[in-house]
């Protein structure tokens, strides 16, 4: 059975707190693992949230600041212990190469397991599989990052009234969805588009125009709030975003299900952001995140 979700393993800006570790987050979807982000901490984060090294397909990094990328020496080497017996593909700014060599050999250690880099040059796509196409847009930081896309192909839903109507019924609904038609009744009469999944996952940046490219029709969006709304200037200087900002973007852009994180140490609790968030007129699902949870993709519509 598929299984699509995401697992927070850290949501902490800059520097990880007594309650929230550097940022770390895992996409399941469906068999593979995507890992965003590892910040220091990870892979222990990962113990913790029963995530483990043969879980990983690929690795994703948004830019080259410690609370995103240092844990990546941890997560190569843990991949390599314990022998993960398929390759895994990491994704980057290439103008952080130097960070990411640095990073990948840290220290000494036996290589057991492929690690395919693919950086990310620009906008545009960075992977096509059956269940996804992954893509990059450029976002607004002080040092080159990238927010990453998730798309699945649109598929067909089948419509049981429209089959009966046609005599289309038991092994000839898989003929006719395998082959395109069943003796002279064609696909699209017995079915519609069934809108594929999307997913984004944005952090560290300013508002720009590849925020609302990633966000655009997301059923779960991932996105930084680091500041609230009263910290703005804060949030202009440093290449951040507020709890309104993100909020506002997930609401022009469409999105089913909005997920802050990557708070600044600076705030206690997160009920703020949350109300602010609502303020700003969104009103999908709403997760304000903390380290260790779990959070279902919204079922297809």
């Amino acid at each position: 059975m598929s299984v699509r979700e995401l697992v927070v393993l850290g949501t902490a800006s800059q520097v990880p707190t007594r309650h929230r570790n550097h940022n770390g987050y895992l996409l399941r979807w469906d068999g593979e693992g995507i890992l965003f982000d590892p910040g220091e901490g990870t892979q222990r984060q990962m113990l913790r949230a029963g995530v483990a090294a043969h879980d990983l397909n690929r690795i994703c990094v948004t830019h080259f600041h410690g609370d995103h990328s240092l844990g990546v020496a941890g997560v190569i080497q843990r991949v390599n212990l314990d022998k993960v017996p398929h390759p895994v593909t990491a994704h980057f700014p290439r103008s952080g190469q130097r960070f990411f060599d640095r990073l990948r050999y840290a220290t000494a250690y036996r290589e057991t397991v492929g690690i395919t880099e693919v950086p990310v040059d620009g906008d545009g796509p960075l992977a096509v599989t059956p269940s996804y196409t992954l893509d990059a847009r450029r976002l607004s930081h002080p040092v080159e990052s990238y927010g990453y896309r998730l798309t699945e192909p649109d598929g067909r839903r089948m419509l049981p009234d429209r089959l009966a109507a046609r005599g289309v019924r038991g092994p000839d609904v898989g003929r006719i969805q395998r082959e395109g038609s069943v003796g002279g009744v064609s696909l699209e009469e017995v079915s519609e588009v069934r809108r594929g999944q999307r997913f984004a996952f944005v952090m560290d940046t300013r508002l720009c125009d590849g925020v609302g490219e990633l966000a655009e029709g997301c059923d779960m969006l991932v996105i930084e709030s680091t500041f609230l709304d009263e910290d703005e200037q804060l949030a202009v200087d440093h290449g951040h975003l507020t709890a309104g900002q993100a909020a506002r973007v997930a609401r022009d852009a469409g999105v089913r299900h909005l997920v802050l994180t990557h708070f600044s140490q600076r705030y206690g609790e997160p009920d703020e952001f949350e109300r602010q968030a609502r303020a700003a007129g969104f009103v999908g699902e709403l997760t304000v995140a903390h380290d260790l949870l779990r959070v279902p993709v919204p079922k297809r519509r």
